[in-house]
Formats: structure tokens, C-alpha cells, sequence
């Protein structure tokens, strides 16, 4: 078992192996996936939430093992980035990976400290008379655009993926999770637009968004809301065309 730990916890490498070995058995439930299950506990005095991933099949394990960051790992350094960046994720605590005798990835594990939050996106989308809407989208936006200035292009950009806590007086801090799948690259004004996709804009959002983005990128807004509006249209349609086909094959 490799165990990495950040600096700050280096003394509670013990507690941390602990609730490793009895992670099954103890915490609270905040998700159970086919592979991965999400838990909080208590380290020490502090809450954290630890994310299991599942030992992957014997490709995906000597891909992990020897091309590739492993999940666990590839969760920790870009947390470490975000917030070097100061962009706002959930402190990155440690993560453990078990492997076999001949260095192939089992189960692994990350570890980060649990986040109080308000709601996330998919609140707004589902609520067009969500208080001060508009203010949090313009937010999120400025909080998008921090992110590509830092080369950050998140592949899972999604409502469920960005905690927010109100602030009081109309201000909002967002925070990043989920954090395993990244590229980190200069972006294009397309690939910017496209990386809003998976957020299921209405038209007034995507109006919102552009105009706020194109204030702080210096595009023009006509622009930048015709390429939004397509990208996200082309998600939407996509989406459904899978759950049609999905629905077919079922009957």
C-alpha cells in the first residue's frame, strides 16, 4: 500500500490508515456507484470525505500502473494545482493506492476535507425564480473564466460538480470537485464555450453567461452567445438521442 500525504497531515498518517481499513465498515454514506463510493468521517476532529475507487480491470490496471496517473493520484495533484492557482476545491488531504506484488493497481483511495456548502448549479437550472440567479450565474462565469486563464479545461464541468456558499451581501465562492478528469492546455474562445456544454443553459443563461464572459475575455458577446447557445444545443441533442436509442433497445 503507498500512502501520499500533504504536508500539513503528515502527523496523521496512522488515523488516515486507519479509516482506510475501515472504510466499509464506518462513516456516513454520500455516494455509492457501481465502482466508486464517497464517505465522510472523522479525522481526528476534522470531518473529511474519502473517495474509493474500485480495483479497475486488468487493461485499465496496467494502464493506471505504468502510462497513467491513477484516479486517486490524478485527484490530489489537481487539487494541489486549483488552489496554487487559486482557484477553490476542497483541501486535498492524501491519497493511499494498494497494488499487487507485481505493481499493478488494486483499490485506491482519496482523501479531502468535507465541504459545507449551499447548493450547486443544478439548483439554478431547475428554478428560473432561484434567488439573485442571475448574480450567481454572473459568478460562476467569472469563476469559469479563472479557470481557463489557469489552463484548466475540466472534462466534467457538470451542475453537480461546483459547490457554492453564499457569502451574504451577493457574493458566492465557488468550489471544484470530481476533480479526476482534466487537460491542461491553452483554449480556444470555442473550446472555452464548449466547456459550459454540460451545464443545461436555458437560453436566458446562456445570454447571462456570454455577456459576463465577454465582458472579462474582451470577446464581442454576439459572439460568444452564437457559439454558446450552439454547443449547448448540440449537448442536449446528443443527450436525448442517446436516451431515445437507449429506450429502443430496452423495448
Amino acid at each position: 500500500m503507498g500512502i501520499n500525504i500533504h504536508p500539513k497531515y503528515q502527523n496523521q498518517e496512522e488515523a488516515i490508515l486507519q479509516l482506510v481499513k475501515t472504510f466499509f465498515g464506518e462513516g456516513d454514506l454520500i455516494v455509492k456507484g457501481s465502482r466508486n463510493i464517497i464517505k465522510s468521517n472523522l479525522l481526528g476532529n476534522e470531518k473529511v470525505n474519502i473517495k474509493f475507487f474500485q480495483k479497475p480491470g486488468i487493461l485499465k490496471s496496467i494502464i493506471y500502473s505504468f502510462f497513467r496517473s491513477t484516479k486517486a493520484k490524478r485527484s490530489f495533484d489537481y487539487a494541489n494545482y486549483l488552489l496554487e492557482h487559486s482557484i477553490s476545491t476542497p483541501f486535498p488531504i492524501a491519497f493511499i493506492e494498494e497494488r499487487n506484488i507485481f505493481g499493478l493497481l488494486g483499490n485506491s483511495f482519496y482523501f479531502c476535507e468535507q465541504m459545507d456548502y449551499d447548493f450547486t448549479i443544478r439548483e439554478l437550472i431547475h428554478d428560473s425564480l432561484f434567488p439573485e440567479r442571475n448574480i450567481i450565474l454572473e459568478q460562476f462565469a467569472e469563476f469559469t473564466f479563472k479557470l481557463h486563464e489557469a489552463k484548466v479545461n475540466f472534462l466534467d464541468h457538470s451542475p453537480g460538480n461546483t459547490l457554492i456558499v453564499n457569502k451574504g451581501d451577493g457574493n458566492y465562492e465557488f468550489y471544484l470537485i470530481d476533480l479526476n478528469r482534466m487537460k491542461f492546455e491553452n483554449l480556444s474562445i470555442k473550446k472555452r464555450m464548449d466547456n459550459f456544454k454540460k451545464m443545461w443553459l436555458s437560453k436566458l443563461m446562456v445570454k447571462v453567461v456570454a455577456k459576463k464572459y465577454a465582458q472579462l475575455s474582451k470577446q464581442p458577446e454576439e459572439k460568444l452567445q452564437a457559439i454558446l447557445m450552439e454547443k449547448t444545443q448540440q449537448f442536449k441533442r446528443k443527450t436525448a438521442r442517446k436516451k431515445y436509442l437507449k429506450r429502443k433497445v430496452r423495448k
